[in-house]
């Protein structure tokens, strides 16, 4: 399918000054316009999947009255998406003088630079950090090590460029790298995108719904993260694209007395914010899902939607009790009104990244109940390097034990069937049993044999087919007290030492 040619003006701010694109089609990436079309070169494109970080760029957004800044990988991200944003690449942190951003600087006073083609969006994810930090205060090799987790070098060893990230708070800024954020913010709601059918992005659920009912072949994304594979890596075109992230209702965590609701064009590091702010022991997962600009950009919704069997959310939500809310636009005698439908979300999957959501429906809310404090939760992640990699196993229990016998149990596993799953005879077997070693050596059994995983690039069966007992081994041992049994128990430092 060859790309259509949006007639669509693609409007954003860059170095503080509006850029208007015509002819953009909706399926052309944020960095095919920057190096193609802006001739902007310093933006590199290393992996293009969003893995290595080369081709990082800020994006600055008008949020409750402020601009808040995301790093994001550019290669993935479609164009359109950033429509009334503001976008920063290294060409435009340097002053008109040719004095460097203290990002910049810091790197070369750290020698963080090695061969350089990964230097630009380690500058990038530095930047981000900076004008999230009011200037670099407060950055502490630990949190620079979470930040930077997008971005791979195979040069340095990392080192320098931590030092790098603690040092910019030290750094004078020369006048002409300042944002002035004012002139920004208001600049920014100058810009007004014109409405285009190749490049769908309603601002109301009420005009989604309704677009999803007379667009169904259009191709939904949110954060692209995913999408923007099947374009990079797959050479897949979209003629028409519905974009659900600019929708207002369902940018929003919403808080209930039982659960909360997380809309589906909430991106993943404010999804796993609102997870963390209640269940403080998943912050290690959350900054092990993918590297934070893939996290800036995807969405949960978006992840729960495409239904991976190695996506890393499904497990957990499954194992919390998690449930969606889909909903379509339902036509009626007043002329239509929104309808909607919820169910578990294990019961959402049918097969290999399919599922029961109708044409005409999206996956508008994940409702996620909210702790009692009864029970045990755990989730483990395996995965060949410890940081931005994707599971060969993932398995999350929530647990409940009363007088030593197992109230309650639920299970979500990834990695190991088509689709993330509920380990339900492996539930069963524990259900009502006296919480022992017997007792988790026979569930370990009804474990393994309730998946046939498969071999692939990640693992093989076998190994998959061993450390899914494995885990819950573990987690048996770890709710008897054991510690310092797997890497999320160490700091850096003590590993480096």
């Amino acid at each position: 399918m060859k790309s259509q040619k949006s007639a669509q003006t693609l409007s954003f701010l860059r170095h503080g000054a509006p850029v208007a694109l015509r002819n953009v089609p909706p399926d052309r990436t944020l960095l095919e316009v920057l190096r193609d079309d802006l001739h902007l070169t310093a933006t590199k494109e290393g992996c293009g999947e969003g893995d290595c970080g080369a081709c990082t760029v800020v994006l600055g957004e008008a949020v409750n009255g402020k601009l808040t800044y995301k790093a994001i990988n550019s290669c993935i991200r479609l164009a359109h998406s950033v429509a009334g944003m503001a976008v920063y690449t290294a060409e435009d942190i340097v002053s008109d003088k040719g004095e460097l951003h203290p990002a910049q600087e810091a790197m070369v006073q750290c020698h963080g630079s090695q061969c350089g083609f990964c230097t630009p969006g380690f500058v990038m994810s530095l930047f981000g950090m900076y004008q999230n930090s009011q200037g670099g205060q407060g950055i502490s090799r630990e949190n620079a090590q979470a930040d930077l987790s997008g971005n791979l070098c195979r040069c340095t060893g990392y080192r320098p460029i931590f030092e790098a990230a603690e040092k910019m708070a030290e750094l004078p800024l020369p006048e002409g790298c300042a944002v002035d954020e004012g002139a920004t913010f208001k600049a920014l709601k100058s810009l007004r995108p014109q409405g285009d059918p190749t490049y769908l992005r309603p601002t109301t659920l009420a005009a989604l719904l309704q677009a999803r009912a007379q667009h169904p072949k259009a191709q939904v994304v949110a954060g692209c993260t995913d999408v923007g594979l099947w374009v990079t890596k797959q050479h897949k075109r979209f003629a028409q694209v519905l974009d659900v992230t600019a929708t207002r209702e369902l940018q929003r965590v919403e808080t209930y007395p039982h659960h909360i609701a997380i809309g589906a064009a909430v991106s993943l590091t404010d999804a796993f914010a609102a997870l963390v702010k209640e269940r403080p022991q998943l912050l290690t997962f959350s900054r092990r899902f993918a590297g934070l600009p893939v996290r800036n950009s995807g969405t949960l919704g978006g992840n729960v939607a495409n239904g991976s069997p190695i996506g890393d959310s499904m497990p957990l939500l499954i194992a919390l009790g998690a449930s969606v809310v889909l909903m379509r636009w339902q036509k009626n005698k007043n002329g239509g009104a929104m309808a909607h439908r919820e169910l578990r979300l294990e019961d959402l999957y049918t097969g290999y990244r399919t599922h029961v959501m109708r044409s005409d429906e999206l996956l508008a809310w994940i409702k996620v109940p909210r702790p009692t404090g009864h029970a045990m939760e755990k989730i483990y992640k395996i995965s060949k390097r410890f940081d931005d990699d994707i599971s060969a196993v993932c398995l999350a229990i929530q647990m409940t034990v009363k007088g030593g016998v197992v109230q309650q149990v639920s299970i979500g596993a990834g990695g190991v069937a088509a689709t993330p799953v509920r380990a339900r005879k492996t539930e069963a077997s524990l259900l009502g049993q006296a919480w022992t070693a017997d007792t988790v050596m026979a569930a370990q059994a009804a474990l393994r044999a309730e998946f046939q995983p498969i071999s692939d690039m990640r693992a093989s069966a076998a190994y998959r087919h061993t450390v899914l007992g494995n885990l819950l081994q573990r987690f048996w041992l770890e709710s008897q007290g054991t510690t310092a049994i797997n890497l999320e128990s160490l700091s850096t430092l003590e590993v480096l030492s």
